[in-house]
């Protein structure tokens, strides 16, 4: 009598996806843009309240160059004083919602732009320059800049209504409620108020964050004799730098220009555009304005560039490994 064969284990459901369905030519593309998304809403999640100070920080003292300059650690105590700790998560769901969009476009297009400049750059025997990756980093965030505004828009307009006399906010309830709200009262052409820095914020912003994440990097393993983890840390706080010093005066014109509404009683906005907004920055607080605020900011770039740019290994089913797995 033929013995019959073993049994063949259950396959655990905690098991990953088989590397097989993640080299699928429809899966493989969209890898890099799920990753980042889900890394981008990971480090929003962490750093969402230095955003809150930071926006508060640029608006405070708004057209005056005498007017008092709250530190961060004073904004924060004033907002928990004035309502409770969660309020520092103000804006929350429309932060978690431009990174879904913004950072799963901005990290899959650079990510498509290095792939095509590595091919072409081994087809020729040579390797990808830091040209290149700067190119590749300010048109991925360009682009991505302009899909994400409106998710910005309604982000910055939640985190700046409790600096309004109480009978005059609007008390967003959600992202989704500020989006139809705005859109309805001031028109959806207004959910791209500010695109203009915005995106040139962004591609500020993926010049020094990603460029020069992955040039310290190299460089940093060419000539010092770091451990891995230490360069990444290492390159992740070069390119906050560079992101902080080169994207914040942009980021800046943003915060006023999206918080920005009509004068009810003249119907006039307080800025006409980009150059009307500095210029009257300038004239009125001073140039070193734009500059207000650059520590929290930092603080809050950091850890984007360390999460968007190196995703933890420990994230939701080891996405970062796949993807590895998957495009190796």
């Amino acid at each position: 009598m033929a013995s019959s064969p073993p049994p063949t284990a259950a396959k655990s459901t905690n098991d990953p996806p088989s590397p097989s369905l993640l080299k699928h030519p429809y899966v493989r593309p969209a890898l890099p843009f799920v990753n980042g998304g889900l890394s981008g809403m990971t480090a929003t999640a962490v750093i969402q309240p230095i955003d809150m100070v930071k926006v508060r920080l640029q608006l405070a003292g708004e057209g005056a160059r005498s007017a008092p300059r709250p530190s961060a650690l004073a904004i924060t105590k004033q907002i928990i004083a004035s309502g409770k700790f969660l309020d520092l998560y103000t804006g929350l769901s429309a932060g978690l919602l431009r990174q879904a969009v913004y950072t799963t476009a901005r990290l899959g297009f650079f990510d498509t732009f290095s792939v095509t400049l590595k091919t072409r750059a081994d087809a020729a025997g040579r390797k990808v320059t830091f040209a290149e990756r700067a190119l590749a980093g300010l048109t991925a965030g360009g682009l991505a800049a302009m899909i994400g505004n409106p998710a910005d828009l309604a982000l910055i307009r939640m985190q700046s209504d409790g600096l309004k006399p109480k009978e005059s906010r609007a008390n967003y309830r959600s992202v989704i409620d500020a989006l139809s709200r705005i859109s309805k009262a001031e028109g959806i052409t207004a959910l791209w108020a500010g695109a203009l820095p915005t995106v040139v914020r962004a591609m500020a912003l993926n010049f020094g964050q990603l460029t020069f994440f992955a040039e310290s990097k190299s460089q940093l393993q060419a000539h010092t004799s770091l451990s891995a983890q230490n360069r990444t840390f290492a390159a992740s706080a070069i390119a906050g730098f560079f992101a902080s010093f080169l994207s914040l005066p942009f980021d800046f014109i943003k915060t006023r220009l999206q918080k920005q509404q009509k004068d009810p009683k003249t119907g006039q906005l307080p800025y006409k555009g980009v150059l009307d907004c500095a210029k009257k920055v300038v004239r009125d607080e001073g140039w070193l304005r734009f500059y207000r605020g650059f520590g929290t900011y930092y603080v809050r770039i950091a850890p984007h560039a360390l999460v968007a740019s190196h995703p933890p290994h420990s994230a939701p089913i080891k996405l970062t490994y796949l993807t590895r797995t998957a495009l190796t």
